[in-house]
């Protein structure tokens, strides 16, 4: 018959250092993900051109990005740019990799929200002399945000959960954090059930902020 005895109080007094990995976890998240949006903005733009050195660079970036693991895409930027000479921190390197995935993903939502934007919207715009730059951030990508809206979400939450591979190169953010509180005291369920319940916490959080924030601008 199962048994098991359950010791909370381990995982209370290494509870400040799962908080930390969870603010750890929390910035990276976001940081990848801004830095991610405005890669994928520049990548959705290179590739609705269909022709060019830009056109062919995006493309590779986005079929790379989807089509190969998260996990690699790490281990490329910390042990591949490492073994040329190129050192990265733990925590730059799982930036650089999340952000190159978040934009290989984002550039093909924002194409497809693209889509459904009549192009005479540009067409009109830079009829009556605006610049290509300002129609696209005045004109279209406002539009583009309201669509993809759903997909950008789920992407943001997808960044979070990716975020725990940065334990695999030493990153102390939750998961990291979490693995070496209970390596310390060998109380596995204790440890990762607490850090599954704030992985939900977080997840929800960061969904009702986005709605927040997406629907006062919307309401102006």
């Amino acid at each position: 018959m199962f048994e098991y005895s359950f010791y909370w109080s381990v995982v209370w007094d290494k509870f400040p250092e799962l908080l930390e990995g969870a603010k750890a976890t929390v910035a990276l998240t976001i940081m990848s993900m801004v830095i991610g949006t405005v890669l994928a903005l520049v990548l959705t733009v290179l590739r609705r051109q269909e022709k060019g050195v830009g056109y062919r660079l995006a493309t590779v970036w986005v079929e790379v990005a989807r089509n190969t693991p998260a996990l690699f895409q790490i281990y490329m930027v910390y042990f591949g740019l490492g073994g040329l000479g190129i050192q990265f921190s733990s925590y730059a390197a799982m930036l650089a990799a999340l952000a190159f995935n978040n934009a290989g993903y984002l550039a093909e939502t924002f194409r497809g929200g693209l889509k459904s934007i009549p192009a005479q919207q540009y067409s009109a715009a830079r009829s009556l002399g605006i610049s290509p730059l300002k129609t696209y951030t005045h004109v279209i990508f406002p539009q583009l945000f309201q669509l993809v809206f759903l997909p950008y979400v789920n992407q943001l939450n997808w960044a979070l959960l990716n975020s725990s591979l940065g334990m695999i190169i030493g990153l102390r953010e939750l998961t990291g954090a979490t693995q070496a509180a209970q390596s310390e005291s060998f109380r596995t369920f204790e440890f990762f059930i607490v850090a599954a319940g704030m992985y939900y916490v977080m997840a929800k959080a960061i969904e009702f902020s986005a709605r927040l924030t997406f629907w006062k601008l919307v309401r102006r």
